[in-house]
């Protein structure tokens, strides 16, 4: 598929199989984000690939934690509140996602649950932290963005689909714990991924984009 197929196709997955993409598929996807641009080519990117025990001993810590309402402590500044027209679009893409599913917007509990699917990995068999110095704040963010997208696109060119998640990064405690981190490594957020289950009600979320002349100004 051409880069411009994929981009009018790909959607956020929430539901997947329980398939696991096969070790040599995953390092070819891996090797070839790693072609990704960064600024003044530092390459900050350190990802942190779980599968398997790993993965099932995060999603175990990540829910004590949420139950023992710990609050979120992210390494990196998630704390701004959207406003005006950003705030708008927020509501829009959380009214899709619960419509998909017939959440009601009144009923609060089966929205937290939802919510609580981010800490569970959406059952994907896979998930990528996206770890860099904490020193490199927004300069490295920038290129850890860069670097996720490139990946989001290699992964659809191998029928492999994925979820962007900031929650992820919402709280690294446990994933520095598990996996080893030292403190100055800085968990920014993560992604789920894995082969789309296309039977999810969840899966038919969709969300619209802005048209062209309003989010671009073209001077001549």
């Amino acid at each position: 598929m051409s880069i411009e197929s994929i981009l009018k196709n790909r959607y956020s997955v929430r539901a997947f199989q329980d398939k696991p993409v096969p070790e040599n598929v995953l390092k070819q996807i891996f090797s070839s984000a790693q072609l990704s641009p960064s600024n003044c080519n530092v390459q900050p990117w350190q990802s942190c690939v779980v599968s398997g025990l790993t993965k099932d001993k995060l999603k175990a810590k990540f829910i004590e934690t949420l139950m023992s309402g710990a609050s979120p402590n992210p390494d990196f500044n998630w704390l701004p509140q959207y406003q005006g027209v950003h705030r708008d679009r927020q509501f829009g893409s959380a009214n899709a996602l619960y419509s998909s599913v017939g959440i009601a917007r009144e009923d609060k509990k089966a929205r937290q649950m939802a919510m609580v699917r981010n800490w569970q990995f959406f059952d994907a068999p896979h998930a990528v932290f996206f770890t860099m110095d904490k020193y490199l704040d927004i300069m490295g963010a920038v290129d850890l963005g860069i670097y996720a997208q490139t990946l989001s696109l290699v992964m659809a060119e191998h029928g492999v689909s994925n979820c962007m998640q900031g929650a992820l990064g919402q709280f690294p405690d446990p994933v520095r714990e598990i996996l080893g981190l030292p403190e100055e490594r800085g968990i920014l957020f993560g992604m789920s991924f894995g082969y789309a289950d296309d039977t999810a009600l969840v899966n038919n979320t969709r969300t619209e984009r802005e048209a062209l002349d309003t989010a671009v100004a073209f001077f001549k």
